[in-house]
């Protein structure tokens, strides 16, 4: 007898469809699973063998042979519970062949008959809807999940049995699929008093999505600043929305219960994270990293020169190209990682170098091996980097708060607009457009091209460095309303590209610049 089920599995950041084929023939009752199964699909029949006695289900008392194709990728998981004992109960004549055909199933089995969820519904969902399954079968835990996108037919199943009563045309009750509306808050940036050059350079940030580094003593607000980013944000459009839920659909961190959210996502990993953890990875199957659980958010590393230096080394090709590539023995596979970095560190191990209050008490040395865990390449990919001084007691006492996060997002949210005018592209900002459409946006004229030729000489710009400046001078335009990137804009670019305290009076003088 011979039976065939189609299911699905997610593989690295794909769903890939699999073909379940049961086979009986004469010989000592057992099992062959066959087609590259791991460990969890091959003690599979242990569960899928108790879950039809405990259902009072015939099992078949034959040889059986299960091939999971195609047969050249590896399976993971237990997704394929389901269809194997549905398809086995069809070789024992319970289901008719046509009653399998057009249907997805994915499952994992308990020992008493339940169906347990499983991780990537949504996903799943998705590559079902976009190849024009008729109806997919899940279990009632991820019911929710399955239909957020729409488009198909989901049927939400408690157990074995009511697998087999839907296949066999019975009515099933469905579960009540409750979803809870997303209200995802964010601190409000009017909390953080005083630091106006950061709240400025935080709000480019935000339009342009450009990186962000803030140095400063301990308590000056760094990480209040960088908590704040997401609130000013832009939401995510409609499509972005449903890349960012399968992401964290197929990670197994989607609540099935809350309804689809076009808040940015916020990661702020500890700094003991490895490198497998940040950029992602597995022994087979590789599992998407922190870069890509923040795409189309903000990843956040607080005391940057804490993480280990192989950890952010792995950064510089995904924040240049907004994906990375993980390679193992059995499969290749690119990771979407197109996010904002905001990173905060000391300006030295102690903290309190140049601070107003405290005396550093760090020696030159321990200071240069403080900043040699951060290398040029990496600095190079930040666009902005400022300064967060500490507060004096009365700008603590007695400064307000300041703009909330709902205005300044109004603006942020006018730039992107300008943006994605001039671009055409839904997510393209002025950090990730092409050079070639960046240098004919920004046409310079005589005198803003004398000011980037000292700006680079003086302080020595790297083309990236200088590719840079552009890009933070068209946001800050764009800020402004206006077309033409301006020698104002260019200057406060400049601001921006230094560790150092450049506070660039010297630039304006030279090319008179009256501000």
């Amino acid at each position: 007898m011979y039976a065939r089920l189609d299911s699905c599995s997610i593989l690295g950041m794909e769903v890939i469809g699999v073909e379940v084929e049961i086979n009986t023939s004469g010989g000592l009752p057992g099992i062959h699973m066959v087609g590259l199964p791991d460990a969890a699909v091959r003690e599979s029949y242990r569960r899928i063998k108790a879950a039809i006695a405990n259902s009072e289900l015939p099992f078949p008392r034959q040889l059986i042979t299960v091939n999971l194709a195609p047969a050249h990728l590896r399976k993971e998981g237990s997704y394929f519970d389901l269809p194997i004992a549905l398809a086995m109960l069809a070789v024992c004549g319970r289901l008719e062949s046509s009653a399998l055909r057009g249907r997805l199933v994915v499952g994992e089995l308990a020992l008493d008959g339940k169906v347990r969820g499983v991780r990537g519904a949504l996903a799943m969902a998705l590559w079902a809807r976009r190849r024009d399954w008729e109806e997919m079968v899940v279990p009632a835990e991820n019911l929710a999940e399955a239909c957020l996108p729409g488009g198909i037919r989901v049927v939400g199943v408690r157990n074995l049995r009511e697998a087999l009563d839907h296949l066999q045309g019975k009515p099933v009750p469905q579960p009540e699929v409750s979803v809870k509306e997303s209200t995802r808050s964010f601190p409000c940036l009017s909390e953080v008093k005083g630091q106006l050059h950061a709240k400025r350079a935080l709000e480019v940030a935000a339009a342009g999505g450009h990186n962000i580094l803030f140095i400063g003593p301990p308590g000056s607000g760094k990480s209040m600043l960088a908590e704040r980013l997401p609130g000013i944000m832009p939401p995510l459009l409609p499509e972005e929305v449903l890349e960012v839920a399968s992401i964290h659909s197929i990670a197994g961190l989607l609540d099935p219960g809350t309804a689809l959210s076009a808040s940015p996502p916020f990661r702020a990993p500890h700094h003991s994270i490895s490198h497998v953890g940040m950029v992602g990875g597995g022994r087979n199957s590789p599992r998407p990293g922190e870069i890509t659980l923040s795409h189309r958010g903000v990843l956040f590393l607080d005391e940057l020169p804490e993480f280990r230096r192989d950890t952010l080394e792995v950064l510089r090709q995904p924040l240049e190209t907004g994906k990375v590539t993980v390679s193992r023995s059995l499969i290749t596979t690119t990771f979407p990682a197109r996010f904002l970095l905001v990173a905060g560190m000391n300006p030295c191990p102690c903290g309190f170098l140049g601070d107003s209050v405290r005396t550093c008490c760090c020696s030159p040395g321990r200071i240069r091996n403080y900043y040699r865990r951060l290398s040029g390449p990496l600095l190079d990919r930040i666009d902005i980097q400022v300064e967060v001084p500490r507060l004096t007691p009365r700008e603590l006492v007695e400064l307000p708060g300041g703009e909330k996060s709902d205005s300044v997002r109004e603006r942020v949210v006018a730039a992107r607009q300008r943006q994605r005018d001039r671009w055409g592209e839904g997510s393209t900002t002025n950090a990730n457009v092409e050079t070639g459409r960046l240098y004919e946006a920004c046409r310079l004229g005589e005198e803003e091209r004398r000011f980037m030729y000292l700006a680079s000489e003086k302080i020595g710009l790297t083309a990236r460095g200088f590719d840079r400046c552009l890009r933070v001078a068209r946001t800050i335009a764009d800020l402004a309303g206006r077309e033409k990137v301006s020698v104002a804009d260019l200057a406060e670019a400049v601001q921006y590209r230094s560790l150092e305290r450049i506070r660039g009076s010297w630039l304006l003088q030279e090319v008179g610049y009256a501000g």
